[in-house]
C-alpha cells in the first residue's frame, strides 16, 4: 500500500511540480488542501498533470454565518493540540489593522477557526496522512493546520529558506533543524575566513535585488490593472481573505497608498539620520517588515516593534544609545505610519536611522545587536558582536546568542550580553549543522518565472492557470523539482 502525502498549497503555485514528481517517481497517494482563488481552482478542476487521489478546496468550506461559534469545540481544540486559538486571531494579518477592507467581529473570527478545525480533523480523520509536506507557513490557517497534524503524529517536512540565501532546509519545526549531527566540512581560521565563505550567501544583497526588480515592470503593472478591471471578482464573496475587496475599494485602497508611500518617504528622507557616529556607545535594533510571518508566527508576543523599543530604552546601561533602523524592504508595505516614526524618534536615547544605510556598518559599530527575529542577529556573530532575539530561531544555538523568554529579563540580558564574546568554534559549528541540514534550490527565481508567465509579475494573484502553460512551467522546471523530491525523500526515510 502507498505511503500517503497530503499537501498544502497557497496560490505560490510554483509549489506544484514537487506532487507530481513525488507521485510519478515514488508512487505515493497525494492528497492536497488548496487556498488558491476562484479563477485558480478551475485548473486544479481540469487539469490532469497531477493525480490527486482527493482534493479540499479550503474556501469552500469556510463561509459567513450568522451562527454563533461553537466556543466549547474550539477550547477541546486548544486542549487537544496545545493551540492557542487567541493568539492564532489576534496575529492573523486579515482580523488585524492590516486589512484595510474589511472589519471582522469577534464571532466572525471564532467561527472561521472553528469551521477550519472541523474540516482539518474531518480531512485528517478520513485519509490518515503519513506525511504532511508544506512551505513555510505564513498565515493562520496553514499554521493551524501545520500544529494540528504535528500533534497527531503525523510527519512533517516544512520547506523553508535558511538564513544563507538560496540554501533551503526541510524540517520538522519551522525553526528549528533536525540533524543535529556534522562532518565539519567546512574548517574556519578566522572569522574573516567565516565572512568571505557567507559572502554568496548574502540577506543584504538579497534585498537590493528585491528591491531593485520586484514589482518594476510597468507593462505587467497595467496588464494587471485591465485584468482585475474587466473580470469578474467573485473572491469577495466566497473567500473570507477577500470580504470587502471590491474593485472600488481596491483601486481607492491603491490610490491612497501611492499618495501615502510618497508621502512617508519624503518624511523618511528629510527626517531619518544617515549619519552613525557618535561619542556614546551603540546598541542596534533594525525594525522589521510589517505585517510579516517573522513576527506574526515565529514572535507572537512581540509585534508590537515600538512597545519592545520603549522596552529596550527602559534597559539601557547609561552609556548607552539605541540606534533604531527602518528596514529598506517597508517600502513594499509603503512604509510605516508618520505617526509610529514620530514615536521612536521621541524616545530618549534614540536615533532613526535611514534604510539606505548599511546594516553591516551598524553592525560593526555596535556593541550589541537585539532584533525580535531577523537575520541581523546571526550577521551580528560573524562580526564577533553578541545578540539578543525574541523568537526560536535555529542561530540560537550560538552561545552568542541570548533568547528572551520574559521582557523582564531584558535588562539583566543586556548587561550579561555586553560582556560575551563569539567564538570562532561555535560558529564554524553553526555553519557546519546548516551545510548538513540545507540544499542548494533557485526557489526565488522558480518564483520569479510563476510570476512572470502567471501573475503579471506579482502585481495579480487571481488569474487563470492554462493547463498547457503550467504544464511547460513544470518541465522547465523539472530537474528543480526532481531535486526537491530527492531532498523530501531524504526526509521521509530518516
Amino acid at each position: 500500500m502507498s505511503s500517503k502525502i497530503i499537501f498544502w498549497i497557497n496560490d505560490a503555485l510554483a509549489f506544484v511540480g514537487l506532487p507530481k514528481t513525488l507521485q510519478e517517481k515514488y508512487n505515493f497517494d497525494i492528497y492536497t488542501i488548496l487556498d488558491v482563488t476562484d479563477k485558480q481552482k478551475i485548473f486544479f478542476q481540469e487539469q490532469k498533470l497531477i493525480k490527486f487521489s482527493n482534493i479540499w478546496f479550503l474556501h469552500d468550506h469556510v463561509s459567513k454565518t450568522s451562527r454563533k461559534p461553537d466556543i466549547k469545540y474550539l477550547k477541546s481544540v486548544e486542549k487537544k493540540y496545545k493551540i492557542n486559538i487567541s493568539t492564532l486571531i489576534d496575529n492573523e494579518r486579515f482580523f488585524t489593522k492590516w486589512n484595510k477592507y474589511y472589519k471582522f467581529s469577534s464571532d466572525e473570527k471564532l467561527s472561521i477557526l472553528e469551521q477550519e478545525c472541523k474540516l482539518f480533523e474531518k480531512i485528517l480523520d478520513k485519509i490518515q496522512p503519513d506525511f504532511l509536506i508544506i512551505p513555510q507557513t505564513t498565515l493562520h490557517h496553514n499554521h493551524l493546520f501545520y500544529e494540528i497534524c504535528k500533534a497527531r503524529g503525523i510527519k512533517v517536512l516544512m520547506i523553508r529558506s535558511s538564513f544563507f540565501v538560496g540554501k533551503h532546509i526541510i524540517s520538522s519545526e519551522f525553526d528549528s533543524l533536525d540533524n543535529t549531527q556534522i562532518n565539519n566540512k567546512f574548517h574556519f581560521d578566522s572569522l574573516v575566513d567565516i565572512q568571505n565563505y557567507l559572502k554568496k550567501y548574502d540577506a543584504t544583497a538579497k534585498t537590493r535585488r528585491e528591491l531593485e526588480n520586484w514589482l518594476a515592470s510597468k507593462t505587467d503593472y497595467l496588464g494587471a490593472i485591465l485584468k482585475f478591471l474587466f473580470s469578474n471578482n467573485t473572491n469577495v464573496k466566497t473567500h473570507y481573505t477577500y470580504y470587502g475587496r471590491t474593485k472600488f475599494a481596491v483601486l481607492k485602497e491603491n490610490v491612497s497608498s501611492i499618495i501615502q508611500k510618497r508621502r512617508r518617504q519624503s518624511f523618511i528622507n528629510k527626517n531619518l539620520t544617515y549619519d552613525i557616529e557618535n561619542k556614546k556607545q551603540i546598541i542596534y535594533f533594525p525594525l522589521q517588515i510589517e505585517p510579516e510571518r517573522s513576527l506574526l508566527i515565529q514572535a507572537p508576543n512581540y509585534t508590537d516593534q515600538i512597545k519592545v523599543i520603549r522596552n529596550i530604552v527602559k534597559s539601557l546601561p547609561q552609556e548607552y544609545e539605541l540606534y533604531v533602523k527602518e528596514h529598506p524592504a517597508s517600502v513594499f508595505r509603503e512604509w510605516r505610519s508618520l505617526h509610529d516614526y514620530k514615536k521612536i524618534m521621541e524616545l530618549p536615547n534614540v536615533k532613526l536611522i535611514h534604510p539606505s544605510v548599511r546594516s553591516e556598518d551598524l553592525i560593526k559599530k555596535s556593541s550589541l545587536i537585539i532584533t525580535i527575529s531577523s537575520t541581523t542577529g546571526l550577521e551580528a556573530a560573524l562580526y564577533n558582536k553578541p545578540s539578543i532575539i525574541f523568537a526560536d530561531l535555529d542561530y540560537s544555538i550560538l552561545p552568542s546568542v541570548h533568547k528572551i523568554k520574559s521582557i523582564d529579563e531584558l535588562p539583566f540580558a543586556i548587561q550579561a550580553s555586553l560582556k560575551k564574546e563569539v567564538k570562532l568554534s561555535d560558529l564554524s559549528y553553526y555553519i557546519n549543522l546548516v551545510e548538513e541540514n540545507s540544499f542548494e534550490l533557485a526557489f526565488d527565481s522558480i518564483d520569479s518565472d510563476f510570476d512572470h508567465h502567471f501573475h503579471y509579475g506579482g502585481f495579480l494573484a487571481d488569474v487563470e492557470i492554462p493547463i498547457e502553460k503550467m504544464r511547460l512551467f513544470m518541465e522547465r522546471h523539472s530537474a528543480d523539482f526532481d531535486k526537491l523530491a530527492v531532498e523530501c525523500m531524504k526526509k521521509i526515510h530518516d
